[in-house]
């Protein structure tokens, strides 16, 4: 299997929605920005920067949009099924050379788009999106829940204060692999348990960002065990902000966070049914260590609903 990732590129117009299309004169084709993922690199990161080279489009990930499967050649000339995951992608910016193999970016009405596309299988993705711009669920926004990655082990850890335990190598290498997968969404605000595990697991973004992170006591395992209201406050809060963000916490507080996320899955959506089963699974077997889930959220406060959910494992 040869694993893809590509996006639509979406803007409006006028009050009109537009996408933008490659031409790869190569193939003398028009389809969507994608490309292979490169070596231990995650789909949505993958996404983010296929996109950016052969657009030169800075774009924010949205809501995924329907795949496609189709067999292609490999390198040794056998067929090879290739899997290609889309997002539809909010341009946020841009600017620069286009990739060798694309020679023409065309934004295009999703009409004259349809037109456009040469192949039948490129239209899922684009009616998917002009579905969600009916349903006015196309403009979201990430709200990630992050479970801090691997940590030395409890038993190794001779410290009484078990807030200090630190993150092991291999929890370090995931901390570091974060920073793309979020950067692929936009995320801005970054809130964490004070834990030095869930807070060392989203410092490397932070870095990135040359932005602080926000500790919150209610997030961390003592405090929720204090009082566990406070940690689903600090899930509220975001919400009501309505900007892309990440909040860390631990495993026996996240099934909470989770659980409240749930009560705001939007039950219209074409994704809802995916979407609570993506929480309820997440909160009845635990997420993974390293683990980000990434809920897409429409409006904010009382009016924000979850149309999409994705889990993200190391």
């Amino acid at each position: 299997m040869i694993p893809a990732a590509g996006t639509l590129p979406w803007r409006r117009r006028q009050g009109s929605l537009e996408v933008a299309l490659v031409h790869r004169p190569k193939y003398d084709d028009w389809a969507w920005a994608k490309g292979k993922l490169d070596p231990g690199e995650e789909w949505p990161a993958a996404a983010a920067r296929e996109t950016h080279e052969e657009t030169a489009l800075e774009v924010r990930l949205g809501r995924p949009l329907p795949g496609a499967s189709y067999t292609v050649l490999d390198r040794d000339g056998e067929p090879s099924t290739k899997e290609v995951r889309y997002w539809a992608a909010e341009v946020t910016g841009g600017g620069g050379p286009l990739a060798n193999e694309i020679d023409e970016v065309r934004w295009l009405d999703v009409v004259t788009a349809s037109d456009q596309l040469d192949y039948s299988r490129d239209r899922d993705q684009l009616r998917a999106l002009v579905r969600a711009d009916n349903a006015g669920a196309l403009t979201t926004w990430p709200l990630a829940l992050v479970r801090h990655a691997r940590a030395l082990p409890r038993s190794q850890w001779k410290d009484p204060d078990d807030r200090l335990r630190p993150l092991d190598e291999r929890g370090a290498e995931r901390s570091r692999a974060i920073v793309p997968l979020l950067a692929a969404y936009g995320v801005r605000r970054l809130v964490s348990s004070p834990s030095v595990r869930c807070a060392d697991t989203l410092r490397p973004y932070a870095a990135s960002l040359g932005k602080a992170l926000r500790l919150k006591d209610g997030l961390s395992e003592e405090g929720y065990a204090d009082n566990p209201a406070w940690a689903i406050r600090h899930l509220v809060g975001l919400v009501e902000r309505g900007r892309p963000a990440a909040l860390c916490s631990h495993g026996p507080v996240l099934p909470a966070l989770l659980d409240e996320l749930a009560t705001l899955v939007d039950p219209t959506s074409d994704d809802s049914a995916d979407a609570a089963k993506l929480l309820d699974e997440a909160a009845e077997t635990g997420m993974g260590k390293g683990e980000v889930l990434v809920a897409h959220v429409v409006d904010s406060g009382a009016a924000a609903r979850v149309v999409a959910v994705e889990r993200h494992l190391p």
